[in-house]
């Protein structure tokens, strides 16, 4: 019994933290080898992307050579991703799904490259045309990629077009993280939140934003708490929509597996409960991420119906869909971005993110949030892998500005619920407006 509880309680730390591979990499290879050399890393160079048909080719024949497995035995998703549901995606995916117009989309998008500690960074740059635009960079999560902000660029920048005001536009900086989308992959260790904070500040000041502000969810969260411990001079704020404020007592009965201490309140209760749920039943995904994702990568890189059912049970789990993900994301939309991770080969790369992480990305104090001093702003979404009570929130943030609940949305909530995202977004930087 005492073997079985060390188990769950290393294990809730865990979780809570080839002809088409030539092709695309070597299109991959060639458009990065094109756009940059040594001589000119660190400057800001414009960016295209260019998949070989080689490559969307032999996607679709592999699509569509699946060998499937059988159906599961009960008649709900407790045992992963129904038999019905994946093939439903995998056909259209295999048949009427069109990267080519996904990429042309990308394309009329100002993307741009840069060299960062030796890594080329790709990220998109949209800057408003209002004056006085607040500078934001906006970080992205797993399984997700830019993807999930793509709805949020019009409103964002140009607010008096969609419902807003001209004071409330922003300028916006989507990067992808290393080992992410067309971003390029370490070659090494080191690479996690702390060291991606840093990146992100050198991107902005190379843009030459000398104040701004940071958003994320998932990842995004806690690479913006990074950020927010770091404290560089002319970060003003951040806003996460995944917030690291579960208390060390709290943390604790998780871990060994109790139940929820006396005297909580109902919506403490309920935010506990939602992290037994994913320790217990929700978590198997990151625990072979951070502990093996070298051993999960080969699955994930040789198999797209492997790497779509991966994906696809976490976007029925975290959205607001009632576990149909299908209620929140169109095909379209899921299979952009499954279709970006395997297209770029980063089902892999993306993963060791986890092993470099190794932390309990909820609980405050192993986040460190009582070091974060600058503003820090909360949005709480319904479908979120757990609802933070503001009373946590205030304890874990000592500098809480803006904390709200909403009525819609999950994890995945830009992509969502661009428009309640957006609202968020301007009425939780409004107060640091003026000061840039």
């Amino acid at each position: 019994m005492k073997t079985l509880q060390k188990n769950r309680h290393n294990f809730i730390n865990v979780i809570a933290t080839g002809a088409f591979m030539l092709a695309a990499s070597v299109s991959f290879a060639q458009n990065k080898e094109k756009q940059s050399s040594p001589s000119d890393a660190t400057l800001i160079r414009p960016y295209h992307i260019s998949i070989s048909q080689e490559a969307i080719t032999d996607l679709r024949n592999r699509v569509n050579a699946t060998r499937w497995p059988e159906k599961e035995t009960v008649t709900d998703q407790a045992q992963g991703v129904k038999l019905d549901q994946i093939q439903n995606l995998v056909k259209y995916w295999g048949t009427d799904y069109d990267w080519h117009k996904t990429e042309d989309k990308l394309n009329a998008l100002p993307q741009f490259v840069t060299n960062i500690d030796g890594l080329d960074i790709q990220f998109i740059h949209i800057k408003s045309k209002q004056k006085n635009a607040l500078p934001l960079i906006i970080t992205h999560g797993w399984p997700g990629s830019f993807f999930e902000l793509l709805k949020v660029i019009g409103p964002l920048t140009d607010p008096t077009a969609y419902g807003g005001k001209a004071e409330d536009a922003f300028d916006l900086v989507i990067p992808s993280m290393p080992g992410y989308g067309f971003s390029e992959k370490p070659k090494g260790t080191g690479w996690g939140p702390e060291k991606i904070g840093n990146a992100w500040d050198v991107l902005m000041k190379r843009l030459g934003y000398k104040h701004y502000v940071s958003q994320g969810g998932d990842w995004g969260s806690v690479i913006a708490d990074a950020m927010a411990r770091q404290a560089p001079e002319g970060l003003l704020g951040i806003h996460v929509n995944m917030p690291a404020t579960v208390p060390a007592d709290i943390a604790k009965a998780l871990k060994n597996g109790d139940s929820a201490p006396a005297g909580l309140s109902v919506k403490e209760k309920a935010a506990f409960n939602s992290l037994t749920k994913l320790y217990t039943k929700g978590g198997g995904y990151a625990g072979m991420m951070v502990t093996r994702p070298q051993t999960l990568g080969y699955g994930l890189t040789d198999s797209p119906v492997g790497l779509a059912s991966f994906f696809l049970d976490k976007f029925n789990d975290w959205t607001y869909s009632g576990g149909n993900a299908e209620k929140s994301l169109t095909k379209d939309e899921m299979l952009d971005d499954i279709s970006l991770y395997w297209l770029t080969n980063t089902a892999n790369s993306s993963a060791q993110l986890y092993w470099e992480n190794n932390n309990n990305n909820f609980n405050a104090l192993e986040q460190k949030t009582a070091d974060i001093k600058i503003p820090v702003a909360i949005t709480v979404f319904p479908g979120e892998i757990y609802q933070a009570p503001k009373s946590w929130a205030e304890k874990a943030y000592k500098n809480l500005s803006y904390y709200n609940e909403v009525s819609k949305g999950g994890h995945f909530a830009s992509w969502e619920e661009p428009q309640i995202f957006t609202v968020e977004l301007r009425d939780a930087f409004r107060g640091l407006r003026g000061k840039h």
